[in-house]
């Protein structure tokens, strides 16, 4: 399964001109919880998705109130600088979406089929 079946919303932002954040909310409690209890994404998956090293990934945050998973991460230049092909980051989260999910089987039912 897929981020993008699961997800209600993923979205990437520019955090100011050297941090780009991604969000990912879900309206599933249960997969939330799975994905939060497994940490999932990691930040390792998160740099191997945008090709960066490990260290750029400054942190990867579950936010239970919304169940909602916020990334923050270094830009690879900063945004509106010569070679920036994206000012506000926030055509960044594409390589999310198609972020496969090992969801324990429980959960596998909860996927939205409206895509």
């Amino acid at each position: 399964m897929r981020l993008a079946d699961v997800a209600r919303v993923v979205r990437s932002k520019n955090a100011g001109p050297f941090i780009l954040t991604l969000d990912v909310l879900l309206d599933d409690a249960a997969i939330y919880e799975s994905l939060r209890r497994r940490r999932i994404p990691s930040a390792e998956t998160i740099a191997a998705l945008y090709g960066l090293p490990p260290s750029d990934i400054l942190s990867v945050v579950h936010f239970d109130p919304a169940r909602a998973i916020k990334v923050s991460m270094r830009r690879p230049l900063p945004s509106g600088t010569p070679g920036d092909t994206d000012v506000y980051g926030a055509q960044q989260h594409a390589p999310l979406l198609d972020l496969v999910l090992d969801l324990e089987p429980e959960h596998q039912c909860g996927a939205r089929d409206d895509r």
